[in-house]
């Protein structure tokens, strides 16, 4: 590593590459699932603008207050999907992390990418454990399994659940790298 603007930039291009291929799960499935595939196209997304390094660009300061509405609203939404399945709690345990990342940030002097550690220690840690305990029980669940004779015909490359779980997966450790930096 290089210093902090090249990690930046693997979290951006990890996040940026996880969200698209979101968006691209979205033309299939069922309902369920092209939502829970817009939500995280969502955390994708703006975890990635999140991480774009600040040597590079700045956000004003209206910027922070306006994720922290934009992840809001996600967690209203997936609170309100919960009702169907637990899935959605992680969704709103992401976007509870993302608001708090930017309420952070909002509060930096800087308005930089955490620098300074503001954040509060025992609500980072808890998320930090949380997020951590995702990635290895997501990494778990990515190891093969001897396949059932006579499956169904191949998947789509939209509808793979292994690259659904990949993708959970890299958001989960790129949630783990930002809320190291607060």
């Amino acid at each position: 590593m290089h210093g902090p603007a090249s990690s930046g930039w693997l979290l951006v291009a990890l996040c940026a590459v996880t969200g698209t291929y979101c968006l691209a799960r979205m033309r299939g499935g069922t309902e369920g699932q092209r939502s829970a595939a817009g939500g995280e196209a969502l955390m994708g997304f703006g975890m990635a603008a999140m991480a774009v390094p600040t040597t590079v660009f700045t956000p004003p300061a209206w910027a922070w207050p306006v994720y922290a509405a934009v992840f809001g609203a996600a967690g209203v939404h997936a609170l309100w999907a919960a009702r169907a399945g637990s899935h959605h709690l992680h969704h709103l345990v992401g976007t509870a992390a993302m608001v708090y990342m930017s309420l952070v940030m909002a509060g930096s002097p800087t308005h930089g990418h955490g620098r300074g550690g503001s954040g509060v220690p025992l609500l980072t840690g808890a998320l930090l454990l949380y997020f951590a305990g995702y990635v290895l029980l997501a990494g778990v669940r990515l190891v093969p399994v001897a396949a059932v004779a006579g499956g169904g015909g191949a998947a789509g490359w939209g509808d793979r659940p292994e690259l659904a779980r990949a993708c959970r997966l890299s958001m989960g450790i790129a949630m783990v790298a930002m809320l190291l930096t607060l």
